[in-house]
């Protein structure tokens, strides 16, 4: 896995904000240090007037040159500055260009081709193996852009950004414009397969459904909307004012506004290219310019994986052994999957996160972090059956959250349930190191779960152990037995 390297930040200058983000940690899935956003609206008149306002401008600018300053102080290795639609098609986008140098800014403007791209391969970025159509919907356009095994495609730029729509904007009319401009590769790449979404109207418009829905995490990236679902919240979002949407929904201000216009797009975007459902992703341009400046090796490292190890890493006893746990504990599970050998190895580089919290709340935190934690490569199915291991890893008291709990299949539970039992075996056993663990192993032999040691180490087999030796065995319907050596 890849080290972690000094930091380094963005500033996305678009039609509806500026925004500065500082990243650190894993190359891979790098930390947000810092973010900040100034909502100036450049291209809020720029449906009507062609140009960017010079109130907006003033405040854009202004943003960037504190932006400047946090940058140094920040130590950045690098800064990379874009400007998208507005700029790029305003009239007097050259003008804010000059008053940005001299704030000591000089932004590079992306062509909408380029801007598809970087939304593309963040997406990539954070869903390995992305299969469909990316839609970065921002304020002055939306790029499309056809992924077929985590690589793009040629993508393309539309002026259908939710600014340049309005509150008013009519899918029939989008999905017209849609059909006559997209090429064959973007048509054909959406039938049956997922549609990407990027961008915040978008994100405000996932964040309705989960509130609608009283959806029990509310962690937009990988939530997935389909057809009939889009088109219901459409009608819900229609029949509401901005303001009325603010307060019941919690939504800012902003996104109130824009909420017409992307529910729009969304149902256009439904009946043009027909995708089997719409996943939402937390990764879009900003993210794709960091995985597009990485080598091949850490492109190609998992994204939850990667940073689950740099979490163990951090806040383990010893430094993270996850792997070796994952080792030590495969030979009980040899009917997993790849998907589920995927899960359990995550929650396996996670199993001593929680070790400095009070003895009492340790599963409680180490669930929280598996569930909540920022990763991605990853749904809410699998934060749950994560965090259902890490609460028996644990020794979590009680039943698992009754609320997550009913994203999976009880089967699927019991299953990780027993992942978690055997961590806590492997822990205990081991004291939380590594090197008693290669030592030893443990197998199923004939409707037992075997303990193999040698006689010099049979001191490690206390009562403790023994008993959670006992209990793993039967939650998995085995006996327990001890083998020395």
């Amino acid at each position: 896995m890849s080290k972690s390297p000094p930091p380094v930040g963005i500033i996305d200058i678009g039609s509806n904000s500026v925004r500065f983000v500082a990243f650190a940690g894993s190359q891979r899935v790098p930390s947000t240090l810092f973010n900040e956003k100034v909502a100036a609206g450049l291209g809020r008149e720029l449906a009507t007037t062609g140009r960017l306002p010079e109130k907006a401008m003033e405040q854009a600018v202004a943003a960037l040159a504190r932006f400047r300053l946090l940058a140094k102080e920040v130590k950045l290795k690098t800064l990379h500055v874009v400007a998208t639609a507005a700029v790029r098609d305003a009239e007097n986008g050259e003008d804010f260009l000059k008053a940005a140098r001299k704030a000591g800014i000089d932004p590079q403007v992306i062509s909408g081709e380029e801007e598809a791209r970087l939304s593309a391969l963040g997406v990539i970025s954070a869903i390995p193996g992305a299969r469909g159509v990316v839609a970065d919907l921002g304020g002055g356009s939306l790029e499309l852009t056809p992924v077929v095994d985590g690589k793009p495609g040629q993508g393309i730029s539309l002026p259908l950004g939710v600014l340049r729509l309005g509150s008013d904007a009519s899918a029939k009319a989008i999905a017209a414009m849609l059909r006559k401009n997209l090429p064959p590769a973007i048509l054909s790449a959406g039938a049956e397969r997922t549609l990407y979404l990027v961008g915040g109207s978008f994100r405000a418009f996932v964040q309705l459904d989960q509130q609608e829905a009283a959806f029990p995490l509310r962690i937009v990236h990988g939530h997935s909307v389909d057809q009939v679902r889009a088109r219901e919240l459409r009608q819900l979002v229609r029949g509401m004012t901005p303001e009325e949407i603010k307060r019941r929904y919690g939504l800012s201000a902003t996104r109130s506004q824009t909420l017409g216009a992307a529910s729009a797009v969304l149902e256009a975007l439904f009946k043009v290219l027909e995708p089997a459902r719409a996943v939402a992703s937390a990764y879009g341009l900003r993210e794709g310019l960091l995985y597009d400046h990485l080598s091949p090796d850490i492109q190609s490292e998992d994204p939850l994986l990667a940073a689950t190890l740099e979490a163990g890493e951090k806040l383990g006893r010893f430094g993270d052994h996850g792997a070796e746990l994952d080792r030590w504990i495969a030979p009980l599970f040899p009917d997993d999957d790849k998907a589920a050998r995927r899960l359990r190895l995550a929650a396996c580089l996670l199993a001593d996160v929680a070790w400095e919290a009070h003895p009492d709340f340790r599963a409680l935190w180490a669930v929280d972090m598996g569930v909540h934690g920022n990763w991605v490569g990853i749904n809410a199915e699998g934060r749950t059956v994560i965090g259902r291991t890490l609460w028996s890893a644990f020794g979590g008291d009680g039943p698992f959250d009754g609320r997550l709990a009913d994203l999976v299949e009880q089967r699927v539970l019991e299953h990780a349930g027993q992942w978690g039992a055997a961590i806590r075996l492997a822990q205990r056993l081991s004291g939380g190191t590594e090197k008693l663990l290669e030592r030893t192993s443990v197998r199923l032999e004939e409707g037992e779960v075997v303990l193999s040691l040698t006689r010099k180490d049979r001191a490690i087999y206390s009562d403790v152990t023994a008993r959670r030796h006992r209990q793993l065995a039967a939650l998995m319907g085995y006996s327990a037995r001890v083998e020395e050596s």
